[in-house]
């Protein structure tokens, strides 16, 4: 779980494809944190994403960085508790002029049955996907 949170700050951008019926929809984000024990993101329950991952919270991550990228599928679980969200926008202070814990809006969500996914596009010989569970 920590290799895939260096991974996805590393790259900075990352992208998350969810469905909205049977229409793929993918947005970046930049949000990435553990807190206690589980990897998580942050996005504002007023979002299309937040309505998306209700309806079906099954969904995949795709960051990349220099020649190599990461791909993960997960359950997001949405996550209330106000230090959850304490403890994200902690981490992106930055988000405090849009955010703040406990505000109706703010949304954390946990990658729960996560398999992360490492490629590379300029390894010799061309790699075999290396697969972690966490």
């Amino acid at each position: 779980m920590k290799e895939a949170l260096e991974f996805l700050k590393k790259a900075g951008t990352y992208y998350i494809a969810t469905v909205e019926g049977d229409q793929p929809r993918v947005r970046p984000f930049g949000t990435a944190h553990i807190y206690d024990g589980k990897l998580y993101i942050q996005t504002g329950k007023s979002k299309d994403v937040s309505k998306q991952l209700e309806t079906n919270p099954k969904a995949e991550i795709c960051a990349f960085v220099d020649g190599n990228w990461l791909r993960i599928a997960a359950t997001l679980v949405n996550d209330d508790s106000i230090k959850a969200q304490e403890s994200m926008l902690e981490d992106y202070p930055e988000l405090r002029n849009m955010y703040q814990a406990g505000d109706g809006n703010t949304q954390v969500l946990y990658l729960k049955d996560a398999t992360a996914s490492y490629y590379s596009f300029t390894s010799e010989p061309p790699m075999t996907p290396r697969v972690v569970k966490f």
